[in-house]
């Protein structure tokens, strides 16, 4: 066993199957959706929050893990005799995440815990934590695993598109007037993670216009590919297929969006992490 333990959150979208077999924490962010409060659960168990939310016109609001939940997990992997923690968790611009959980380790002193503010979140987030994992796994140390996660989460991208720009307007991330115009004109906005933070980088009509603008962004040398998707199998399956035939070299997998983020693009929204 590493002496390392590896702790991120449920945004990175990793399946449970994959966290218990690799011994890997994962602290669970909270979604209030018509006035109950759920923890964010594991791919598979999205459908339902998906479909409720198509048919109501309320709107999650979402929190971050309480400081209380950080300090439980990190007093918890040093009493099973761990001698190091890391903590690779989403962008500190996207949730308070990652301020709970330096607030924790603050609170107990123990420079044991390194903390690290991913600036990206779903695949790419899961990448970074299998790194940690495999690195963790073959004996590198705490600094080396600490170093090679903040220069590679440089290197990584994050593209979306929607089919709806309702969702977007029910987040507050657009103003009704612009979604009722793009709606009209079939308008699809092309989203990107950058600097940490959900930009909105140009507009297109048509969402498969979208999509291949998006594909267009990934350079040849890529290594890693996830298509990333709302109740969207269908279409992530055709994408990746297409895609497989240009970039052969890549490792190209499809994971789903849960709640945390999947509601602010709403139903069918589709998009591409790599890096």
């Amino acid at each position: 066993m590493s002496n390392i333990k590896i702790i991120t959150d449920t945004t990175s979208y990793i399946t449970k199957e994959f966290a218990e077999k690799h011994n890997l924490s994962i602290v669970k962010l909270n979604y209030t959706f018509e006035r109950e409060t759920y923890k964010e659960g594991f791919p598979g168990e999205f459908d339902e929050f998906f479909h409720k939310l198509a048919s109501t016109k309320l709107f999650p609001t979402t929190s971050q893990p309480s400081t209380g939940e950080f300090m439980e997990e990190f007093t918890k992997a040093l009493e099973e005799g761990y001698e190091s923690i890391i903590v690779i968790l989403l962008s500190s611009k996207l949730s308070g995440t990652y301020s709970n959980a330096m607030l924790a380790k603050k609170m107990l002193g123990d420079e044991r815990i390194s903390i690290i503010d991913s600036e990206q979140v779903a695949s790419n987030l899961r990448f970074l934590v299998e790194d940690a994992l495999n690195m963790a796994k073959i004996g590198k140390t705490k600094e080396e695993i600490v170093d090679h996660i903040e220069s590679k989460k440089k290197k990584m991208s994050i593209y979306l598109t929607v089919d709806t720009l309702e969702y977007l307007k029910r987040g507050g991330r657009l103003s009704g007037v612009q979604s009722a115009i793009g709606d009209v004109l079939n308008i699809k906005p092309i989203i990107m993670l950058k600097d940490g933070e959900l930009k909105l980088l140009e507009k297109v009509r048509g969402k498969s216009k979208a999509i291949n603008s998006i594909v267009e962004r990934i350079p040849e040398s890529v290594e890693k590919i996830s298509i990333c998707h709302v109740l969207n199998e269908e279409e992530a399956q055709k994408l990746k297929e297409a895609i497989e035939c240009r970039f052969s070299n890549a490792d190209i997998s499809i994971d789903e969006l849960g709640p945390v983020i999947g509601c602010h693009v709403g139903p069918k929204a589709i998009g591409i992490c790599f890096y």
